[in-house]
């Protein structure tokens, strides 16, 4: 039944991603860039996140952000909201960086259990930041439960997922057997649709189901 169940799923992701194309999240050359990015898109539109990562362009560098001053730190961001808590959590990220000796291949040695448990101790990092920190920035196959999987997934009666961990728990281990890039789209294929659905509550997904 469960196997079942997960071809099903595979299937519903695969279609998604067939449908919205390859979005190439997260893929600047500055990986800096792209994990302060991370923080600043909490709670806010992408819009403001960029216009407060555009502020920041001069500073994207662990040293630089490590040495900013705080309460200019703040008055950079503050087009993200939230500026005194996202300046303390990006300080948090890159002062925990930097004593890892700023380099992302001594992380390979970590399992990604390990590698979780590290970036949740972070403050600001909670469970989806940190996966999808774990898939954009250090490359490790996780499926990113957030809110739009959630309802995807409950509206084609595919679960009843009450949180990101019920969600996680059920969809996780289909990402261990794809490849890395298909990983990366499913999460982009999905916010795609869960906003393409925000527009058009009527909108017809029978598509993703049918002939399962």
């Amino acid at each position: 039944m469960r196997l079942e169940e997960d071809r099903q799923k595979i299937k519903i992701l695969n279609r998604l991603v067939s449908f919205y194309g390859f979005q190439h999240w997260w893929e600047d050359e500055n990986r800096i860039s792209d994990w302060v990015s991370m923080i600043l898109i909490q709670q806010t539109t992408e819009k403001n996140a960029k216009k407060a990562l555009d502020r920041l362009h001069n500073h994207l560098s662990v040293t630089k952000l490590i040495q900013l001053d705080e309460l200019v730190l703040q008055d950079l961001i503050r087009p993200a909201g939230f500026f005194k808590q996202k300046s303390k959590y990006i300080k948090e990220l890159m002062g925990w960086f930097h004593h890892n000796g700023s380099d992302l291949s001594a992380f390979h040695y970590y399992s990604t259990e390990e590698l979780r448990k590290e970036l949740l101790s972070i403050r600001g990092v909670g469970p989806e930041t940190a996966d999808v920190m774990l898939l954009y920035i250090f490359e490790r196959k996780v499926f990113i439960a957030d809110q739009y999987a959630i309802r995807l997934f409950n509206r084609l009666g595919m679960g009843n997922y009450k949180s990101y961990g019920d969600m996680q728990k059920s969809f996780n281990h289909l990402a261990k057997d794809i490849p890395y890039d298909l990983c990366k789209e499913w999460h982009s294929a999905i916010d795609m649709h869960g906003k393409a659905y925000n527009m058009n509550k009527k909108m017809d997904e029978s598509w993703l189901t049918n002939n399962l």
